[in-house]
């Protein structure tokens, strides 16, 4: 992700929001309305969670310190875990009491009758603003994915939060103004109230999949297969490597990607002609893939033994076969 793009799209969206709160509020306090009440604390929430993106992208750029050697790349993931945290808790569930409460004392808006329906709509189109950016940085890197691929499979986490967040808050304007405009039609406020419910719904589910997604990344994502087949044809492209006995990739933050490998080389003359050719390898892995920052190889000498006995493939794993009395290799049984 371009750490510029994903940026311009949270600044959009806190001013958004920020914006829209302040109007929300202004409307809930003449009117009375539980949905403008919902609404005007789902921006609030919104605003926060812009906020946490931004400060964590600004902690993730620490340098690495001995304590932290692989530095505080994944501090982003974090805070967009803390993002889901509050807009289940501040948002949902706030929601879905208010819908409780004004089910319960169901009266209808009692004054500036209409200034609700305004403001929904007005914030639609603030929103709607803020949307759009968020979809165009993204545009930038999703290429042919699908929207749900993107952000399930998104290593950096501010556009598919801010995404989920922009797209959370215009179903969520859509369910109040459709709380309000029954309400003001019939004079119910349980319309108003089942609005709310909705919005807290929505807002929850939304909390769910971004935590769940969230949770995957903090726990370490590998690369990507097209990633991966790209390293692997870095590494074996070329006379240094006969093949790559096992490697593993991991994220150590969304544009920092750590690989280790144990590969097969043929004997060198020197240490120095190894080193070399490691050294040849490493390039041509972060020309391929950019983001592998962090490169270790271990050079071994590859054991067929050793790979059909299936405990590695590398000579030094290999199992020694029993022998007999004589010194030769004892047949196994039934071989």
């Amino acid at each position: 992700m371009s750490a510029n793009g994903g940026t311009k799209a949270i600044v959009a969206a806190l001013l958004a929001n920020i914006g829209i709160a302040v109007t929300k509020f202004i409307a809930f306090l003449l009117s009375g309305s539980s949905s403008m009440l919902a609404e005007a604390v789902h921006s609030v929430a919104d605003s926060g969670n812009q906020g946490l993106l931004l400060l964590g992208g600004k902690r993730a750029k620490r340098a690495a310190t001995p304590e932290h050697p692989f530095g505080y790349g994944r501090e982003r993931y974090i805070y967009a875990f803390i993002v889901s945290i509050v807009l289940f808790s501040i948002g949902g569930l706030f929601a879905l009491y208010e819908a409780y409460h004004k089910w319960s004392h169901k009266g209808g808006i009692e004054s500036w009758h209409w200034l609700p329906v305004a403001v929904l709509v007005a914030a639609i189109i603030m929103e709607s603003f803020s949307f759009r950016t968020a979809i165009k940085e993204s545009n930038h890197i999703r290429g042919n994915q699908s929207w749900v691929r993107f952000i399930r499979r998104a290593k950096a986490p501010e556009l598919p939060v801010v995404l989920l967040e922009d797209f959370g808050a215009l179903v969520g304007l859509v369910f109040a103004l459709f709380g309000v405009g029954m309400t003001l039609i019939t004079g119910n406020g349980r319309w108003d109230a089942a609005g709310t419910a909705m919005i807290g719904l929505l807002l929850v589910t939304i909390a769910i999949v971004l935590a769940i997604e969230t949770k995957s990344l903090l726990l370490g994502e590998g690369a990507e297969a097209s990633d991966l087949a790209a390293i692997e044809r870095a590494v074996t492209d070329g006379p240094e490597v006969e093949r790559i006995i096992h490697m593993k990739t991991l994220y150590l933050g969304p544009e920092e990607l750590m690989v280790a490998a144990k590969i097969a080389v043929p004997e060198w003359e020197s240490a120095h002609d190894l080193a070399r050719g490691i050294n040849a390898v490493e390039a041509r892995i972060r020309a391929a893939v950019p983001i592998a920052r962090v490169i270790y190889l271990e050079p071994d000498v590859y054991s067929v033994a050793a790979a059909e006995a299936g405990t590695g493939a590398a000579a030094d794993t290999a199992v020694p076969q029993p022998q007999d009395a004589s010194g030769e290799t004892a047949r196994r049984p039934g071989g």
